[in-house]
């Protein structure tokens, strides 16, 4: 028993040392569960990391069903993006109901009847509680141009011969916003993934550059940068896109906004590349290869990206977000896509006036697949971001 400095007893800890020679020869047994993850590669140990953030898989989830409305728009979309029904201007969403009168019938919705209002001048509607409209499945519908190549009419879901399907309700020339939410998720969500494969090759390679060479080079390459980086975002986006040729068709456009979009995006990446690469080209493997006669191209390109390949795929995914945000606003201010393209921020274009919200609520219909779909990518980056981090 020792005492410390306030003579108080403190017991003491017994040291065990075992007595049986070091032998080196022998290997320490690891059961099959640690033999799995000592030989694992980093993108399967970052796969494992990922699957515990349940938050960012379930994100991915959601992304997932949503881009799948991208290549079957034509089939999911009950209707065509610009198809006009003249008698049913401003109709109210319709509900799906499953019982009639205490009984099972199935999915179906109950038919409107319109009329006048003398005081307001507008349409009323009202559900028909003796038109019951069962859905159809896997129906033919109205006709459509697949892909634009050819003709078809099949659809997951069609309402009732001679009845309607408004979801989400109509706008002011009859067009149903449920369909035009699936064909504007085709435009909006595509836009962001292009956008960033741009800013990516841009990235990697104004940051390859400066953080491998140094000097002037890296010199002039963030003065660049800070320039673009000055430059208020939305207001720039605004008047490269106003200087779009309006006579521009709407696949020219589309591209247009999504290489302007690209374009302003690359500087955060080229930032990240650069301090990366400044810190891994002073490693043994890098310096080795130099010795050993590799191009800056293949010490960049085959050395130096792949150590942090993941935190550029983490970045990306956080950068699609800001991108659809982007060409929202643009179409919202009509200075991006317009008619007949469709966008959800070409839809949101016919809820800038704040009586006809009032009035028709559902017009902002478009907001809350935005909403999810910035919040869904923000979850999955963050995830994808701590998976891609060796310290976590």
């Amino acid at each position: 028993m020792t005492m410390d400095v306030k003579n108080t007893p403190v017991r003491e800890v017994e040291h065990y040392v075992d007595p049986t020679p070091f032998n080196p020869a022998v290997t320490e047994e690891m059961t099959a569960e640690q033999e799995r993850y000592y030989q694992a590669s980093q993108w399967k140990i970052m796969w494992w990391k990922f699957k515990r953030h349940k938050i960012a898989v379930w994100s991915g989830v959601v992304l997932i069903l949503f881009y799948m409305c991208v290549p079957f728009a034509e089939v999911i979309a009950p209707y065509g993006a610009n198809n006009r029904d003249s008698m049913h201007l401003y109709a109210p969403p319709q509900p799906i109901h499953l019982f009639h009168d205490g009984s099972f019938v199935g999915p179906f919705v109950y038919g409107m009847t319109s009329e006048i209002d003398m005081e307001t001048l507008q349409w009323v509607f009202k559900d028909d509680p003796n038109n019951v409209q069962p859905l159809r499945f896997f129906c033919s519908g109205a006709k459509y141009e697949f892909w634009g190549l050819w003709e078809a009419s099949f659809h997951l879901v069609c309402p009732a011969e001679g009845g309607t399907m408004f979801l989400l309700g109509t706008d002011r020339l009859g067009r149903d916003q449920f369909s035009g939410l699936v064909y504007g998720a085709r435009l909006s969500l595509t836009v962001g993934l292009i956008g960033v494969a741009i800013s990516i090759v841009l990235g990697l390679f104004f940051g390859g550059i400066a953080g491998y060479f140094g000097g002037w080079i890296d010199s002039l390459i963030q003065r660049a940068i800070e320039i673009l980086r000055s430059l208020p975002e939305l207001p720039l986006w605004m008047a490269l896109s106003a200087a779009l040729p309006v006579t521009w068709g709407p696949v020219w456009i589309y591209f247009g906004l999504t290489i302007i979009l690209g374009l302003l995006d690359w500087p955060g990446l080229a930032r990240a590349v650069r301090s990366k690469l400044l810190s891994l080209r002073e490693e043994e493997y890098a310096k080795a290869a130099v010795l050993m006669g590799a191009r800056p191209k293949r010490v960049i390109t085959r050395h130096l990206l792949p150590g942090f390949t993941s935190h550029i795929i983490a970045s990306a995914t956080l950068s699609i977000p800001s991108m659809i945000l982007g060409e929202t606003a643009l179409s919202y201010l009509n200075l991006g896509l317009r008619r007949p393209a469709v966008s959800w921020g070409v839809l949101l274009n016919e809820a800038q006036n704040i009586s006809v919200v009032t009035v028709y609520p559902w017009l902002m219909a478009p907001v809350l697949p935005i909403i999810i779909v910035v919040l869904a990518f923000n979850f999955l980056g963050d995830g994808l971001r701590d998976a891609a981090d060796p310290y976590k």
